[in-house]
């Protein structure tokens, strides 16, 4: 859920990690194919060549990239990197791992085996590939970490946001496209206390194997129902600004160094946190999630129960709206009358654009006012059942100040931190050893990587 400020090339060359990059000792000679420095990284000619490649591969219209522009994304992304060595950011070699198998999963979609990956940068075997990415992917992320730094404090205020919108030529303005609204009624299975009470004790068993002398992070592997941390044994690095649910960040930010906290309860499910190491105002943290299940009674009661409730919806005898206050079971949605919001907080969904399939489905073929049927849903925490009315639809339009503020606010905050990296960056290049090869004296760059 964090957020990454990158530009599209950028985002290209660096978060998927298929720029071919080493540190080497800075020199002010060309030697074997560099053509640029920052700081202790190097640039080589055969990254910029890479950039064509992989832009190319990614559907970007390379007929209008340079090898300037190219170049330029490179030496920023390298003096993020070289800042953040500077400013002590730690990237830890479990965040590397979780990292770049994300990665290689996305390069295993995009060509159909890991073997045509191996084949593709030409490597001997899977763990030579890892083992020439390992740099590659920590170098991306100490310059993610960097940007996030730069950004994390950037507020907007409505007068900007609006000084924002009117600056936009009205012959510019972006077209947004059919969106809904949409209000929900979700119906939980009940969980016993007994069913708590058995993933409790498992959880205390865990914690008192692992005092005993077990490997914590054997346990992981073994138990935890965290997909997105199970690659890491668990790990985490958060500070109190970290999104994570205040449960959570509660109970680690009281534990000691090489504590475990005993089992606790978060919307997830039961967790236990290892306190590995304090750094700095980071938390260095491994966890095991353990969520109770239903059985399928209770799954198939929850589903009679909305089934009914649908029906009185339908003739009239409650509305959605009352429905959700009084029966929905989802917290964030319950007491505006089941009034869904996506990730930025808006209620408007542009339809061609929702990544919930199953959402999708429900509501693609519903009129105003029309309700899903009951549908089963099963996310990786916990498994219901929701009906959604269709509650309004907006057609395509240009965007407006008053009817699209969250859209536009969103837009100009991006855009303001867009202005903060892009200050941050030229106030530092002149701080920073840059060496740029004659070839790209020429260049016409964003940034004075030249220090004419």
């Amino acid at each position: 859920m964090k957020i990454f400020l990158k530009h599209t090339l950028l985002t290209v060359l660096a978060v998927m990690g298929f720029v071919n990059t080493q540190a080497q000792e800075s020199s002010k000679k060309r030697i074997d194919g560099v053509v640029g420095v920052v700081g202790s990284y190097v640039i080589l000619d055969s990254d910029i060549d890479n950039g064509f490649i992989q832009a190319k591969a990614t559907n970007q219209d390379v007929s209008t990239l340079s090898r300037c522009e190219i170049l330029g994304a490179l030496l920023e992304n390298k003096l993020f990197s070289h800042q953040a060595i500077q400013d002590s950011i730690v990237i830890t070699d479990d965040e590397v791992n979780s990292r770049m198998d994300e990665q290689i999963d996305r390069m295993v979609e995009y060509a159909g085996s890991i073997d045509n990956v191996v084949k593709h940068y030409n490597k001997k075997s899977y763990e030579d590939l890892r083992e020439t990415f390992f740099d590659i992917m920590k170098e991306n992320l100490l310059a993610s970490r960097m940007q996030e730094e730069l950004i994390k404090d950037v507020t907007i205020t409505p007068e900007e946001i609006r000084q924002f919108y009117n600056n936009i030529p009205k012959d510019s303005l972006p077209l947004v496209g059919d969106e809904i609204e949409l209000a929900e009624i979700v119906m939980k299975p009940e969980i016993t206390k007994e069913q708590r009470q058995a993933v409790i004790d498992q959880l205390n068993q865990i914690r008192q194997d692992v005092l005993d002398g077990a490997s914590f992070t054997s346990k992981v592997y073994m138990y935890t129902e965290d997909k997105g941390s199970l690659e890491t044994g668990g790990f985490y690095t958060i500070d109190k600004k970290s999104q994570f649910v205040k449960e959570f960040k509660d109970v680690a930010f009281s534990l000691k160094e090489g504590e475990i906290s005993k089992p606790f309860e978060t919307d997830f499910g039961y967790h236990i946190i290892l306190l590995e190491k304090i750094n700095g105002k980071n938390l260095e943290l491994r966890h095991i999630l353990i969520t109770p299940r239903p059985t399928q009674a209770a799954l198939d009661k929850a589903k009679t129960d909305l089934d009914d409730l649908r029906i009185r919806i339908l003739n009239k005898e409650i509305t959605f709206a009352d429905a959700a206050r009084q029966y929905s079971q989802d917290k964030d949605s319950k007491q505006s009358g089941g009034i869904m919001t996506n990730d930025r907080g808006e209620t408007r969904f542009e339809l061609n654009k929702m990544e919930d399939r199953t959402l999708y489905s429900m509501v693609s073929n519903l009129q105003v006012g029309e309700i899903s049927t009951t549908t089963f849903v099963n996310d990786r925490t916990e498994s219901y059942y929701k009906i959604v009315q269709l509650t309004n639809k907006i057609p395509e339009h240009l965007a407006d100040f008053s009817h699209d503020y969250m859209k536009i606010r969103y837009v100009a905050l991006s855009a303001k931190k867009s202005e903060t990296i892009a200050k941050w960056v030229s106030e530092t290049v002149g701080d920073t050893y840059i060496y740029i090869d004659d070839e790209y004296q020429n260049c016409t760059f964003k940034s004075n990587w030249l220090k004419k």
